[in-house]
């Protein structure tokens, strides 16, 4: 298939792009430094560079996609102002839907919650602790999902609560909170996988799994 992913050169970006390449996908990547694309990835895929805000270079991005994934995540720097992702996830979503494109997978937290699933203390938690001390993360992240979720196309937000740097344990507790069984650390490369592979499933379609290890 021909992925799209945005958030190319982030540190689960990078790793979701690996596990495309390794599964034989085709792979255009979405970035805004050049400077960042590793040298591993070679000619094997293909590089749009662009701001969040430029409509223009996303629909190049997406033109030809079978899926697209999204590694975007509001930045933690306090003094960052505005809410860019919500702009670029809505340009994302509207070169989808010009170019036919159905599948999306994207990455959030607990403190969005899946349309099924009814709040449990943790999710409360996960929820309370960015909306009081890091507000604008949290209204862009909550942001960013609720115009997936109502975007009417074939999506899957993968959730998670404390990504870790390492090697991948290979073991993926995935589901939701209140009836099955979840942990918090999940290593970035876990997440990559997981994220990868949703693009030949439909286990959560219009789902938002939460995963750990």
């Amino acid at each position: 298939m021909n992925v799209t992913v945005f958030g190319a050169t982030g540190a689960i970006g990078s790793l979701t792009v690996d596990r495309l390449l390794a599964a034989g996908h085709t792979v255009t990547a979405y970035a805004r430094n050049p400077a960042k694309i590793p040298a591993r990835w070679g000619e094997q895929v293909k590089v749009v560079i662009g701001e969040v805000s430029d409509a223009a270079a996303i629909d190049d991005a997406v033109a030809g996609a079978d899926a697209v994934i999204s590694a975007l995540g509001p930045s933690m720097d306090r003094k960052a102002t505005g809410t860019p992702l919500i702009e670029g996830t809505g340009h994302i979503l509207d070169a989808m839907k010009r170019h036919g494109v159905r599948r999306y997978i994207g990455h959030a937290t607990p403190a969005v919650l899946d349309p099924q699933e009814k709040p449990t203390l943790v999710t409360r938690l996960i929820g309370f602790m960015p909306r009081t001390f890091m507000p604008r993360a949290y209204d862009e992240i909550t942001g960013m999902s609720n115009q997936i979720m109502s975007s009417g196309l074939d999506w899957t937000i993968v959730r998670f609560i404390a990504p870790k740097d390492g090697a991948p344990k290979g073991r993926v507790r995935s589901g939701f909170f209140g009836t099955d069984k979840l942990g918090f650390a999940i290593t970035r490369a876990d997440i990559a996988a997981f994220t990868a592979d949703q693009i030949g499933e439909s286990r959560y379609l219009r789902r938002a799994p939460a995963i750990s290890n």
